[in-house]
């Protein structure tokens, strides 16, 4: 696929995929949303090398939500009743896509400048390591336009910041400043906007330089939102029991024992 609305490249085992429709401030219409599919797909296949991904966004905002002039959830031909079903798009792609996110086999770095709004939002939070710079903000901007969260919104926020800061960015809309963000616990770091890239680069280099585990680890934590207890010691067992059979395993235990770091392959 040749990419209109973002930008994607490898580099030293990081892929980072660029969201790259500055005029919108990187609006997530359909047509972004399918070549982020398959940007991630691409990097996921590892082809390129990639063994951990950074999400950015170019110009003045990471994503200004979905693209309410043609291409969002609600851009659709009215239904019966001579309205359309906005939620018809999510099924088709928002949803698939966010999914994706949460099953993908490597570490995912969001490095958010400026607005993560709407869907934006939920594409900020699926991040394994959320990076922001000082002049981010968060915004669930849904009641604005008379909506519901959505993009996973009700799923990550309650479980991220609890049920009460769920519903103060949800039901009053307002936004959630990168500092404010980080003392709620809704991203992992704050740094100045010059800042940026160059943090979420060196954390995204250094889980592409670790082990296999990390990819189990972020399913692990993932699995564990929605596992009953015993259910989930039961996940660690037998993912252990992968993670124990790897050569990133057998260096790890040899770096350990000579007092040396460990070289991991991701093998």
């Amino acid at each position: 696929m040749t990419y209109q609305k973002i930008k994607f490249a490898v580099a030293d085992r990081v892929a980072t995929i660029t969201l790259s429709d500055p005029g919108t401030m990187n609006a997530a219409g359909i047509d972004l949303v399918e070549e982020l599919a398959d940007a991630f797909a691409r990097a996921a296949k590892c082809e390129d090398g990639a063994r951990a991904l950074i999400l950015t966004g170019e110009g003045r905002g990471f994503c200004s939500g979905a693209n309410l002039s043609g291409g969002g959830p609600a851009a659709r031909a009215p239904e019966a009743d001579g309205r359309p079903d906005a939620g018809a798009a999510l099924e088709s792609h928002y949803n698939p896509f966010i999914t994706s996110m949460r099953d993908f086999p490597m570490p995912i770095v969001t490095a958010v400048n400026g607005a993560a709004a709407g869907v934006g939002c939920s594409l900020a939070l699926m991040g394994d390591l959320i990076i922001a710079g000082e002049s981010a903000y968060f915004l669930q901007a849904f009641r604005r336009i008379g909506l519901v969260p959505d993009g996973g919104s009700t799923y990550l926020l309650p479980r991220l910041i609890g049920r009460a800061r769920a519903m103060e960015m949800t039901m009053l809309g307002e936004r959630v400043a990168a500092a404010k963000a980080l003392e709620w616990g809704l991203i992992n770091r704050c740094v100045p906007d010059a800042e940026l890239m160059t943090e979420a680069t060196k954390l995204a280099q250094e889980m592409a330089n670790g082990p296999r585990a990390l990819s189990l680890i972020r399913k692990l934590m993932w699995q564990s939102l929605d596992a009953e207890w015993t259910a989930q010691l039961d996940t660690e067992r037998w993912t252990q029991r992968i993670a124990g059979k790897t050569d990133d395993f057998i260096e790890g235990v040899a770096a350990f024992q000579q007092k040396r770091p460990a070289a991991f392959k991701g093998v």
